[in-house]
Formats: C-alpha cells, sequence, structure tokens
C-alpha cells in the first residue's frame, strides 16, 4: 500500500461474520481522495504525498486554495516564471475541505491521480486518527474518573470534589501534571490496529471493527497499521 486515505465517520452498526456472530463496527466512508502535491527530497527535503478529500465550491474557497489546485495568472507566478523557476503540476480538481499529507515513498502516484477504497482490499488492520468529541470544561470525576468525597456525615456538598491537590511545607507548591477538572475532549486520538470488517468499493466504504473516535460526519485519517 503505497499511502494511506481520508474519509469521514459515518456511524456505527453491526454485520454478521462467517460464523454468524454479530460484530460491531463503524462506517467510513473512505475517499476518493485527490493528490493534490508529491514532495521530494530534492525539492521539499523530505519524502511525502498530500491528498484532498471531498469538494468545496470555489465561491466558498480562498484564492489560495484555488492556486493549490489549479494555476493562476498572478505577479508572483509571472517573477518565478521570469525567474526560470518552473511551476509545480497542479491536480487541476476542486478545492478541497480535509487535506493531509503521508510521509510514504510517492511510488506509482501522480499529481491529480485518484486513490480509492480499494488500496484497503487486502490490508487486514489498519490505524484510524479522528478528533474526539469535545465535552467543554468538565469536573474531575468525568475527566479522570475520580471517586470524589465520601456520602456521609461530616461531608458537606463537596462530594464531587478532588479534594486535596497539596501535600507539605516542602515542595511547598502543586506538583505539574496533577490531575485537576478542565478542558476535556476535542483532542487528536489514533486507534491503532483496527481490523477491517468489510471494503465496499463501489460505494467507497470501510467497515471496520469497534469504535472510531469523532462525532459521526466527522473527518478521520486511515493508514495501514505497523502493529502486524
Amino acid at each position: 500500500m503505497a499511502t494511506g486515505l481520508l474519509g469521514r465517520k459515518v456511524g456505527m452498526t453491526q454485520i454478521y461474520d462467517q460464523t454468524g456472530q454479530a460484530v460491531p463496527v463503524t462506517v467510513i466512508q473512505a475517499g476518493p481522495c485527490h493528490v493534490l502535491q508529491i514532495k521530494t527530497e530534492a525539492r521539499d527535503g523530505y519524502e511525502a504525498v498530500q491528498l484532498g478529500y471531498l469538494d468545496k465550491p470555489r465561491r466558498l474557497a480562498s484564492r489560495s486554495a484555488r492556486g493549490q489546485v489549479a494555476k493562476l495568472d498572478s505577479k508572483r507566478q509571472k517573477r518565478r516564471a521570469a525567474a526560470g523557476v518552473e511551476a509545480g503540476p497542479k491536480p487541476d480538481c476542486e478545492p478541497q475541505r480535509f487535506i493531509r499529507e503521508f510521509r510514504v515513498k510517492p511510488e506509482g502516484l501522480q499529481v491529480g491521480q485518484q486513490v480509492k477504497v480499494d488500496i484497503f482490499a487486502e490490508v487486514k488492520a489498519v490505524d484510524v486518527v479522528g478528533i474526539t468529541k469535545g465535552r467543554g470544561f468538565t469536573g474531575v470525576m468525568k475527566r479522570h474518573n475520580f471517586a470524589g468525597q465520601r456520602a456521609s456525615h461530616g461531608v458537606k456538598k463537596v462530594h464531587r470534589h478532588a479534594g486535596s491537590i497539596g501535600r507539605n511545607t516542602d515542595p511547598g507548591r502543586v506538583d505539574k501534571g496533577t490531575r485537576m477538572a478542565g478542558h476535556y475532549g476535542n483532542e487528536r486520538c489514533t486507534i491503532r490496529n483496527i481490523k477491517v470488517a468489510r471494503v465496499d468499493v463501489e460505494n467507497n466504504l470501510l467497515l471496520v471493527h469497534g469504535a472510531v473516535p469523532g462525532p459521526n460526519g466527522g473527518y478521520v485519517i486511515i493508514r495501514g497499521t505497523n502493529k502486524l
């Protein structure tokens, strides 16, 4: 597999395996993705493939986003052409909503090519990267699974509090990393080595075992795992 894929989480359902057991799966709309740019060691200092997912109307796209996928006549481009700097190839597609890079060798890929879910046809497991659901400012019981205070006599209106956070005169401060209430969720999360249950090439769907981080409709990154 040369690269990964971008997509969106559709939701969860269940399917039946060959033994008749019900298996919970997450349905991901994976691709098709456009190859927007191929970065090389000589030109950019590293090798990578830049993919884009989900077309954006040109009227909603910024000029820089339009210039990434199609050639635009600008003063800067004319100056670079006059100086002998060759412009890179353009994919000549619509601006993309979700763009990410994969640090892989761009073997067999060209700018403008479409990458589809069939690249996972022979893959047994993948890594899925997403943004977890944001839960706002939460307390320690929800955020860190604290037990809270005792519900007995003498404990007055502090049943969900964290308790003491300090120590003694030495060191006379709160340790770094002490678990407290705060912003919970909305973080990048990677679920590794998820088994691929089914690949639907016709509908660009990828079914993986278990849950995937993020809400329904959230963007995800799928790549082959190295945990096998």
